[in-house]
């Protein structure tokens, strides 16, 4: 979770604060006479300023461990027990990271313990340090929690696998080989909980950067006739389908190129500043006689600080246009930085793309 991250009442690393500290060590005595809640909170507290996020969730469980009686199986006995819904799951997270930073020793009682905390707050980072150490033990242990009633704990045995889990440590040995997650897949392919197909399909994304033809092999044996199975499948191969795949178009219904007889896509304004809108406008007609299954993107290749350029595929419409019929879209974009792109000047040319292929291009002048 990136430490800048914010949300309405301000940025989320405020949710540990002192109010809580108190909060969880109160919930500590209740279960444990022999808790030291002072030295609790002076290493939870004091110094809290200078913490991050992620430094907070992480200075709860070291200061846990440090105040609780007793050894590693007595202290997460007493966790377990008092482990309860939070105000949100991100502050729950510091239960898992208990077991993530002091269990790996005691993979028997670990790992239920994690399919048990992680109701309260996901265990998807704290998995991941048993499955670099004990990867068979591991993974057997998530291809059972397939089955699990809590969608939660469903939920882990797929997102803490994921190769490339966004601010998880990398999972190298599964980059390298994506099989021994297979299962795990297969198993949630069909699962009712919208929370976990998510879930599947950002699973099924990363695979993909390292082996696209593992996953259009996979998925290809998949009955995709359910909605739940088919949503998987089109969110799994987004990138891919970005990319016009031509397997993962197929596999959409999208993998024949488009018959049109015109085309005619302008970029407006042709110069603007930081922060402007431009209007994209584009016209299309049909040159089959049949209905056509389209899928349309824009590409806009982004003026890096280099002076080169960067393509982002970005998602337009999907329609089935009638035979000889035509099509006008038109749409606005603002100009701006995010944390994930920043802006430089110079001449950005957009592309669109119909069915994977490249078939019209115009673009604009950005200045500072």
């Amino acid at each position: 979770m990136p430490n800048n991250t914010e949300s309405t009442g301000g940025t989320f690393k405020e949710w540990f604060n002192a109010d809580l500290y108190h909060s969880i060590a109160d919930s500590f005595e209740e279960h444990v006479s022999e808790f030291d809640r002072k030295q609790f909170l002076a290493l939870t507290i004091e110094g809290i300023e200078g913490r991050e996020l992620m430094d907070r969730l992480r200075q709860t469980s070291r200061a846990a461990q440090a105040s609780l009686p007793g050894d590693y199986p007595a202290q997460l006995e007493v966790l377990c027990e008092m482990a309860e819904p939070l105000e949100n799951g991100l502050i729950g997270c510091w239960y898992s990271d208990f077991v993530g930073q002091f269990g790996t020793a005691h993979p028997e009682i670990s790992l239920p313990a994690l399919a048990h905390l992680t109701q309260f707050g996901s265990a998807e980072f704290a998995i991941r340090e048993f499955i670099l150490r004990y990867p068979e033990q591991t993974l057997s242990a998530m291809e059972e929690w397939t089955q699990h009633d809590n969608e939660h704990v469903r939920r882990l045995a797929s997102e803490g696998a994921r190769p490339r889990l966004p601010w998880g440590k990398r999972l190298d040995l599964l980059i390298k080989d994506p099989s021994p997650t297979r299962q795990i897949l297969s198993n949630l392919r069909d699962d009712p909980a919208i929370y976990v197909r998510k879930s599947v399909a950002n699973h099924l994304n990363d695979i993909t950067k390292d082996h696209s033809e593992y996953v259009l092999d996979l998925v290809t044996g998949w009955d995709r006739s359910s909605p739940r199975t088919s949503w998987i499948v089109k969110q799994g191969l987004r990138t891919l389908i970005k990319q016009g795949n031509p397997r993962a178009l197929d596999l959409m219904g999208v993998g024949k190129p488009a018959e049109l007889a015109e085309i005619s896509f302008s970029v407006s304004p042709a110069h603007i500043l930081f922060g402007d809108t431009i209007q994209l406008e584009l016209q299309l007609k049909s040159s089959s006689k049949a209905t056509q299954d389209l899928m349309i993107d824009y590409i806009v290749h982004y003026v890096k600080a280099s002076g080169r350029t960067q393509p982002k595929v970005f998602k337009w419409k999907r329609v089935s246009l009638a035979g000889r019929e035509s099509l006008s879209l038109a749409k606005r974009q603002t100009i701006k930085d995010f944390s994930t792109r920043k802006h430089y000047a110079g001449h950005h040319k957009v592309e669109i793309q119909v069915n994977g292929q490249r078939v019209a291009e115009a673009g604009f002048d950005l200045s500072n």
